[in-house]
């Protein structure tokens, strides 16, 4: 718990994403629009008109120009991007997507007032799609914030307002509500999910990094992606993820991950059944990263792609049974035993290859950023799968 503004906000998260705060977090939780209390305070409900909430919201909310130079290409070079992104101290950090500013050579912050300042990067995860910014604070008055809310009371059905500059057209209010909670990417990593809020409030190119706000004012999530086949189906992520890592963008520059090293999918008793293979339960390893501890500790990944109900899995790699223990049985399990991992710690395996268990130990280092990390984020659809180990 942190306190700020009078009042007591949650830094942590409820379930699994209760991890990763420390007491020392910078951000405060202000108080929100005057003469309205917050859900859950005093037993009252926010119900701030929707123009309250502009007036308050849209100072601190800011456009971001950013430019970055392949010196690979010849021709092209230059590519850009443009989002938005919101002011929480007033110090000068804003907060936005990492996708806006992952990256960039060079980076502009236009302020409400029509004010152009440069802003660097403090901590950035694109995996997380989150990004820190510090700009210079003025030298006379203070910078407009933004109050961080509480994500975990969300509940569906509720109204939001997303405030940003869709296709460069600057101070955008959108509104809608909450159509649908924990919605997952594709393709990451169990120990990588990133639970989003489902919106119909307008969102497009340029929202990216903007504040979802409720009706108290407060910023429960940052608009992040899209779905443009759609209508109305935009994600934002959780603002308590976002408090969850901020200690260690803060301090880090970036989230501290240990690496396995294989991406696959679990083998259960239905897998087994389809396939007819003398498999074991366990994590099926599809591929294994090029220079990870996985490929020096000598695991092997899929070599002969089949189909199953519309999906591709690549069989004949081993099976890890278990980590540190853990018997890879379930989704559960699974990501229990990645929660569990730790940099510079060691991971256990135990391997079912050519019908045998071998035992396999290395040490875990830092994760880096892969290129499949840096995919265009513009567009995600949800993933409803589970038990499935992309990059881990």
């Amino acid at each position: 718990m942190v306190r700020g503004g009078g009042r007591r906000c949650r830094a942590g998260l409820a379930g699994r994403w209760g991890v990763l705060l420390s007491a020392g977090l910078l951000l405060s939780c202000a108080a929100p629009l005057a003469g309205v209390a917050a859900e859950g305070q005093q037993g009252a409900r926010c119900a701030a008109p929707a123009p309250d909430i502009f007036d308050r919201a849209s100072p601190a909310v800011v456009f971001i120009a950013a430019t970055s130079i392949n010196p690979y290409q010849y021709s092209d070079r230059v590519s850009r991007t443009v989002g938005s992104g919101f002011i929480v101290d007033p110090s000068g950090l804003i907060l936005t997507n990492a996708h806006v500013v992952f990256g960039r050579t060079a980076i502009g912050v236009t302020l409400d007032n029509g004010s152009s300042v440069p802003a660097r990067v403090v901590g950035a995860d694109p995996i997380f799609d989150i990004a820190v910014l510090r700009i210079p604070p003025p030298s006379d008055g203070a910078l407009p914030t933004l109050a961080l809310g509480d994500s975990d009371a969300v509940r569906v059905g509720e109204d939001v307002l997303a405030i940003g500059n869709p296709l460069g057209l600057d101070q955008t209010l959108t509104r809608g509500i909450v159509s649908a909670l924990n919605r997952l990417l594709p393709d990451v990593s169990l120990s990588l999910l990133e639970p989003l809020i489902q919106t119909d409030a307008p969102i497009n190119l340029g929202n990216s990094g903007g504040p979802l706000l409720n009706r108290c004012g407060e910023v429960i999530g940052i608009t992040s992606a899209v779905i443009p086949e759609a209508q109305n189906i935009g994600f934002a992520i959780p603002v308590n993820l976002v408090k969850a890592v901020l200690p260690s963008l803060l301090a880090n520059g970036r989230i501290i991950r240990p690496w396995l090293g294989v991406h696959g999918q679990l083998v259960g008793q239905s897998l087994r059944e389809v396939l007819r293979l003398p498999l074991a339960d366990g994590l099926l390893v599809e591929t294994v990263d090029p220079g990870s501890p996985a490929e020096r500790g000598g695991l092997r990944g899929g070599q002969v792609e089949i189909a199953i109900g519309g999906q591709s899995l690549l069989v004949g790699g081993d099976i890890i049974t278990s980590i540190n223990g853990t018997a890879l049985d379930s989704p559960e399990a699974l990501e229990r035993a990645m929660r569990g991992l730790q940099v510079g710690g060691k991971a256990k395996l135990a391997i079912f290859r050519e019908g045998q268990v071998q035992d396999l130990e290395y040490t875990l280092p830092e994760r880096p950023v892969l290129p499949g990390d840096l995919r265009g984020q513009e567009s995600y659809s949800p993933a409803t799968r589970r038990g499935r180990c992309a990059g881990c």
